[in-house]
Parts: structure tokens; sequence; C-alpha cells
């Protein structure tokens, strides 16, 4: 398939340049979230080491003012101080939890493993262990990123499906206006066609040649239905899946090249499926012609028709060159092609007519270098469906 190096390589900047901002992001915030932490991790030292002066002091001493405004500063870090006799006290902890010591040692637990206890001594000896924890705003700032980066992928997500919608009502609205002007176009050369045909008919020449004409004036008349028809929701009615395939298989197979070998086969018989026949035979068509293209005109076309539970799936098989696994859903874009001329739109009519049209499926089953088998699910008409 041919795909348009420049578009590769500006996606792949755009991705690159992605990653490079979101890992600034994370960097910048990580880096402020440690230089946070060791100011908390300073505070906490010096309220350690007002603690340990109060401690040291006399029962009869006066602590003066600066430890009271240390001690009063902290109303942000929770924290457990565990004194040499065991006993504990706590500060920025629910007053409802600072008597149950089961939660107290869990609490203690979980704040050594966010931050290295301070030990506090005085002259060698051993006066009180401080335990404490995040304080809420870090606790916050710990998540910011995770918040950063789900409102830029939101942020982002908005933006391309607005554009991926836009450019989608675009390009339909300019390839429904085409298709349209095109079925007009045709019209007039056609009726002349018709008027023609009724003259050599009056002519002495062999009734074999009018006749031939007539089924290419009549295919001529079902292709202008069909582009007429792009970009409005056609009517389905209920049809036999197998008769319809094998009429737009074997139209083909008459107007092909003797070098491709095409085989018919169908595992089931009567059923009905909801379809727009014009449509669906172009798909047919498509696929067939598709196949026909990657085996460069020489090889095998095998069409089977197997019955799947309440689906019916049409197989189109060919002998060509394959499709690489990556390129499995991007051939169905519109622009995708192998071939040298061509807009590279029949795949893409395919996937639309299947699907939009017909609530189907079409997708590429499989794919080698012996070849390529493309499957079209469409569900079976039941009586109680309403058409």
């Amino acid at each position: 398939m041919n795909f348009n190096p420049k578009h590769r390589t500006s996606n792949f900047i755009l991705l690159i340049a992605s990653f490079v901002i979101v890992s600034l992001i994370l960097w910048n915030t990580n880096s402020f979230f440690k230089k946070f932490k060791d100011e908390e991790r300073l505070k906490m030292e010096i309220w350690a080491t007002a603690q340990t002066e109060f401690l040291s002091l006399p029962a009869d001493a006066d602590p003066g003012n600066l430890p009271l405004k240390v001690f009063q500063n902290n109303t942000s870090t929770p924290m457990i101080l565990v004194n040499r006799d065991g006993s504990m006290k706590t500060n920025n902890i629910p007053k409802a939890l600072t008597k149950d010591t089961v939660y107290l040692h869990k609490r203690m637990k979980m704040f050594e493993s966010e931050n290295r206890p301070i030990t506090m001594e005085d002259k060698g000896e051993y006066l009180a262990t401080l335990y404490y924890g995040n304080s809420e705003v870090l606790n916050k700032l710990k998540y910011y990123p995770l918040a950063l980066l789900l409102i830029i992928f939101l942020f982002g997500a908005v933006i391309f499906f607005f554009f991926k919608t836009n450019k989608a009502s675009e390009q339909n609205k300019l390839w429904a206006g085409m298709a349209k002007e095109t079925a007009h176009q045709i019209g007039t050369p056609l009726s002349s066609l018709l008027g023609w045909n009724e003259l050599l008919k009056t002519e002495n020449i062999n009734p074999e040649i009018t006749k031939e004409i007539e089924k290419d004036i009549s295919r001529l008349e079902t292709i202008t239905e069909r582009f007429s028809k792009i970009g409005s929701l056609p009517k389905l009615e209920v049809h036999e899946i197998v008769n319809e395939t094998k009429n737009a298989f074997d139209y083909l197979k008459l107007r092909s090249s003797k070098l491709v070998h095409f085989t018919f086969h169908s595992q089931i018989e009567g059923a009905m499926v909801l379809l727009n026949p014009s449509l669906y035979q172009w798909t047919i068509e498509n696929l067939v012609k598709n196949g026909i293209d990657a085996m460069r005109g020489k090889g095998t076309i095998t069409l089977e028709i197997v019955r799947d539970h309440h689906f019916v799936n049409i197989l189109v098989s060919d002998s060509g060159h394959g499709i690489p696994k990556s390129d499995y859903q991007s051939i169905f874009n519109p622009g995708v092609t192998s071939k040298k001329r061509g807009w590279g739109l029949g795949l893409s009519l395919v996937k639309r007519i299947v699907e939009e049209y017909h609530k189907g499926k079409v997708k590429v089953l499989s794919s080698s270098k012996q070849g390529t088998i493309m499957q079209i699910s469409l569900q079976i008409h039941s009586n109680k469906q309403q058409i």
C-alpha cells in the first residue's frame, strides 16, 4: 500500500513533542514535590529541636516563647511523638482517634514508610522519636501529575474528535456532491446511447450486438443509480443473499480477463438479508476488482458464502501479494491505495456501504504472501424484524 511519508513524519514529530512535554511536566512536578518534601522535613527537624529543648528543661523552668511558637506553627503535618516511657502525643490527628493505640500504631507504620522518623536526644540521652506523615498539601501534590495528565488527555481528545468529525463531515459533503454530479453528467450521454441503440435495432445487424449493448446500458444505469445514492440513506429491502452475490460475481466473471480464474461456492440457500441490491453489488465488485489488482490481473478469485449463527459471511479471496497486518485497518481509509492510479476510495466506500448503510461488518479476515481473504458479515433477516 502507498502512504504519505510526510504525514507519517508529522505524526511522529507530534508524538515525540507530546512525549517531551509530558515528561517535562512530570519531571518538574516531581522536582517540586521533592523540594516541598525537603522543606517539610526541615520544618519537622526544627520542631523536633524545639521539643528536645523543651523536654530537657527542668520542670520549673520557663521554656520561653520560641519553642511555643514553633509548636503552634505546625497546623498541617500529622505527627505522633513517642516518649521514652512509651507515652504518645499527637498533633493534627482527629481527636476521636488519639486514644486508639491500635490506630496510632498503624499510622506510625504508615508515617515511617513516608518519612524517616526523627530521633530526639539530649547529650546522648534518648528522649523521644517523632513520626510524621505527609501534609494534606503534599498528598494532593503527589496526585497532581495524574490529574494534569487526565486534563491534557481529555482536552486533546475533545480537540481530536472535533477536528476529525469536522473533517469527516466536509469530506462526506465533497464526496456526496461529486457523486451526485457524476450521476447527473452520465445521465445525458446515457439517454443518447439508448436512442442510438434503438436505431441500431432497425438496421440489418446481428441482434446479439444490440442485446449486449443493452446490457452495458443497463449497467451504466445501475452505476448512475449508485452514485446518486451516495450521501443519502438508501432504502433496504429483503433479498436472497446468494442470488444477489452471484449476480455481481457472474457479471465481473464474464467481463474479466481469461487469466483470472473465478470460483463461487455457497454453503447456504435461501438466506434473506436486508439489502440495497445496487449498493451491495457495488461492494462485491469493489472487493473482486481489488483482488484482481492485487494479483496483477492473473490468478484465482474465490467467493464463498457461509453461515455464522445469525449472520451470513461473504468471503472474497484472491491469490495476490497480500496485505501487511499493520495495514488491516488503514486500507479502509480514504486515499489509501497500492495502485499508481486511483483515488483509493474503493474500500472506503465498501466500509461505508456495509457498516453505515447495512449495519454489517467488513474486515481483512487473513492475509499472507499466498493471498488475502476479505469478509463481509450481514445479519440474517427474520420474519420478526421490520423492514
